[in-house]
């Protein structure tokens, strides 16, 4: 009985106080009654949670409120919505909200998820570092170019039989971050880079669960951290100094930093500053956010592309005749053959709007009260962009639930662009390396191409283009491929 009593107070005092929190929200935008402690996660798909959101969206509009658990969310849903609060209210919405799993394995420190001036240092030097060693230039290119030559032998290595492109693409996309940076490339069979990727895919592909969504384990954690940890000082001991930071001669005085073995090293006026962000632990944060962003996420979408060429042959096929006329085979691709190749650049661009790789982009934050649309959203709200909307919102597309190039052609044939294309997420928070995936996409798909007809032995009919996950990421179907040499 006592038990019992317990308990009937307990749920009062949770009830009380989840209508005292819902009465503070008097103008929050629309959204579902939510109950206490759980709010609307039993109305939410656990499996594809963005869907369910869209579901809401016809009856709540493209501005509304969720409750997941007790935290507070607005989801923005529609190219409008997103771009009106991305774009033109951009300094209210560059808050990130604390991700229970990306908080625990940075600790808060790092680009990915920081804010305040921590994320507008960081931020800076990430933009700076990466147009430095020549990201969007032909530096950055041409280490692409070459990863690609070592990307090319592997596969012929397999000599038209069935294999997993899986951790091939992950050590082939991984390798250019390296080569940003540690100033080199690692070998296919390095155990240590080995266990980095692995330890990386099993964590972006288990928080992409259904179970990973509601809980990350702590051990899964500290195995990212001690994996990342160990493959820095590993890599800093065997080269005495990280290229990247060791470089940094063309940074203000101020800003001169060298890093030897495992400190920072500050010169003038940084050695005396106590707000200073450049330190081993933003160091290593901000590294492992390359690694994890700049891994998987472009990766996945080239093992993807490949889906889709052996389930659409005659895509794959007109993709060739036209690489074939442009390149020829006995040269590397290079971002400037981009605008000659219309059609391969318009199946890139719709692979990644299909696969709508980061379906709620990382989630953001209010750092204070905002007005938006009339509405007052309270400091400490989750914001969700919802990418997924946009992708696929047949407003801005013809046939949004179908693979179509013609998305990103002209009546002649020639590349346009589409403003709803926003795989990278927009404003201040947008992707810094964008500019990165977009030029190791293109040059290893068609490098690839260059070299290989791709099909599997069960037929273009098996293959499935749903993601086996859609949670944090939609993570593509794995397949056995055959890379038939042309």
């Amino acid at each position: 009985m006592e038990v019992f009593t317990s308990l009937m107070v307990i749920g009062l005092i949770s009830a009380l106080l989840w209508l005292l929190h819902l009465r503070n929200t008097r103008h929050l935008p629309p959204g579902p009654f939510s109950l206490p402690l759980i709010g609307n996660l039993l109305q939410i798909n656990n499996k594809a949670p963005f869907t369910s959101f869209v579901e809401f969206s016809k009856i709540y509009g493209p501005v509304m409120t969720l409750h997941l658990g007790w935290q507070r969310t607005v989801v923005l849903v529609g190219y409008d919505a997103v771009k009106e609060a991305l774009v033109d209210q951009a300094d209210d919405f560059t808050g990130r909200a604390p991700v229970p799993f990306l908080h625990r394995a940075t600790r808060g420190f790092g680009l990915g998820i920081s804010n305040g001036d921590r994320w507008r240092q960081l931020r800076r030097f990430s933009l700076t570092t990466l147009r430095d060693f020549g990201m969007g230039r032909k530096g950055m290119e041409e280490w692409i170019q070459e990863e690609s030559q070592h990307l090319r032998a592997c596969v012929r290595s397999f000599k038209a039989e069935p294999f997993d492109p899986s951790i091939l693409l992950s050590r082939t996309v991984s390798n250019v971050v390296c080569c940003l940076v540690f100033g080199q490339r690692f070998t296919y069979e390095d155990k240590h880079f080995l266990n980095l990727l692995a330890t990386i895919a099993e964590f972006v592909r288990f928080n992409s669960s259904p179970i990973g969504m509601v809980s990350t384990p702590i051990k899964r954690l500290q195995r990212v951290q001690n994996s990342a940890a160990g493959f820095l000082t590993n890599t800093s001991r065997r080269r005495h100094i990280s290229p990247v930071l060791a470089r940094l001669h063309w940074l203000p005085v101020k800003y001169r930093i060298q890093f030897k073995l495992q400190h920072f090293v500050f010169t003038s006026q940084e050695k005396d500053n106590p707000s200073t962000e450049f330190h081993y632990e933003n160091l290593q944060a901000t590294v492992l956010n390359l690694f994890v962003a700049g891994t998987e996420t472009t990766s996945s979408t080239i093992r993807y592309a490949l889906s889709v060429l052996i389930k659409y042959p005659h895509i794959q096929e007109k993709m060739q005749e036209e690489i074939d006329s442009v390149i020829g085979k006995h040269r590397s691709p290079s971002m400037e053959d981009r605008k000659s190749l219309p059609f391969s650049d318009a199946v890139i661009h719709e692979v990644q709007r299909f696969l709508d790789m980061v379906p709620f982009s990382l989630p953001h934050y209010t750092l204070k009260n905002i007005s938006f649309r009339g509405y007052t959203i309270p400091k400490g709200t989750v914001i969700f962009p919802l990418l997924h909307s946009v992708l696929k919102e047949d407003k801005h597309w013809a046939t949004p639930w179908s693979f179509n190039p013609q998305h990103f052609l002209d009546h002649n044939g020639n590349f346009k662009k589409n403003p709803a294309f926003l795989p990278f997420s927009a404003g201040k928070r947008a992707c810094v390396g964008e500019s990165l995936a977009r030029m190791e996409l293109f040059i290893f798909i068609v490098a690839l191409l260059q070299d290989f007809t791709f099909s599997c032995s069960e037929g273009p009919d098996s293959i499935n283009l749903m993601p086996e996950y859609g949670g944090f990421a939609n993570v593509p179907r794995r397949y056995r491929i055959i890379a038939t040499p042309r």
